[in-house]
Parts: structure tokens; C-alpha cells; sequence
């Protein structure tokens, strides 16, 4: 029992991580909003670099990706708070608990996705950020990342 406990208390940690980095975007739009726009704009990558033809420079665009961000931060926090729920109730069942992990699983995948693909592999790799002294996020991203990695790990183990 107490491991399907930790189980679900991680999910619900990963989701609230989630809700409150989305609901935070949504508070300080233009704080947070900055970041992205200088990542697509690639405005602080290495002098004369080759790639800067990817820069992204149409503000609709910027807002849309940031908005992709922002989505899938809520969606993360809210299938992860269901899953978290839908374990609870069925957790002294082995077998259930076994079988309701579905929605935990998406959002821990997608709370991978976001902070690997999204982060470090389109944001650090396709825009350069980790060129970037001032708007470089690989760290952070790394850390989300991870930690949504082995959760998802830890919670797909049958019990």
C-alpha cells in the first residue's frame, strides 16, 4: 500500500508542478513571455551563426508557440490530477490500481515531452538556446525532464 501511496503523491505533485507553471505563464504573460520570444528570435545565439534562419520573428507565431507551452502545461496538471484521483479511489485493489494508471502515464509522457522535446530538443537544440547566456533554460528543462522521466518509470512498475 504505501508504494501505491508514493505513487499517486508523486502524480499529484507532478501534476500541481504542471498547473502552477501554466497558471504562472498565464499571470506574468509578458514576464514569461519574454523568455520564448527571445528563443525563437535566436536574437542571442553566437555571432554569425549558421542557423539563425530559423529564428522565428512573426509575433503571432511567438504567442502560438507560447501558447502550446501554456496548454500543455494545463493539460499535464489536469490528466495527472485525474490520474492522482482515479488511483486514490481504487487503491487498495492491486489489480485496479494496475489497470486505472492510464491518465498518470499521459501526463507524466507529456510532461516528458514538453520539457525534452519541447525544451531541450526544439528550444535547445533547433533554436540554440543553449547558446544563449541570458535565455538558457537547459538546465531547468533537464530537471523537468528527468524528474518526469523517472516518475513516469516509477509509476508504470506494476505493483
Amino acid at each position: 500500500m504505501a508504494i501505491r501511496l508514493s505513487k499517486i503523491l508523486f502524480v499529484l505533485a507532478a501534476a500541481l508542478l504542471a498547473l502552477l507553471a501554466g497558471i504562472n505563464n498565464i499571470i506574468d504573460y509578458e514576464g514569461n513571455f519574454a523568455f520564448v520570444r527571445h528563443v525563437l528570435m535566436m536574437d542571442t545565439v553566437f555571432p554569425d551563426n549558421q542557423t539563425s534562419w530559423r529564428a522565428i520573428e512573426a509575433p503571432w507565431l511567438q504567442h502560438l508557440a507560447y501558447w502550446m507551452i501554456i496548454l500543455a502545461e494545463l493539460a499535464i496538471g489536469i490528466l495527472g490530477g485525474a490520474g492522482a484521483l482515479e488511483l486514490w479511489w481504487v487503491r487498495h485493489d492491486a489489480a485496479r490500481f494496475n489497470r486505472c494508471k492510464t491518465r498518470a502515464i499521459q501526463a507524466l509522457t507529456l510532461g516528458v515531452m514538453l520539457w525534452f522535446a519541447g525544451f531541450m530538443v526544439i528550444a535547445g537544440e533547433w533554436f540554440m538556446m543553449w547558446q544563449s547566456e541570458q535565455w538558457n533554460a537547459q538546465q531547468a528543462a533537464f530537471r523537468f525532464a528527468a524528474v518526469y522521466l523517472l516518475g513516469l518509470i516509477f509509476v508504470a512498475i506494476n505493483d
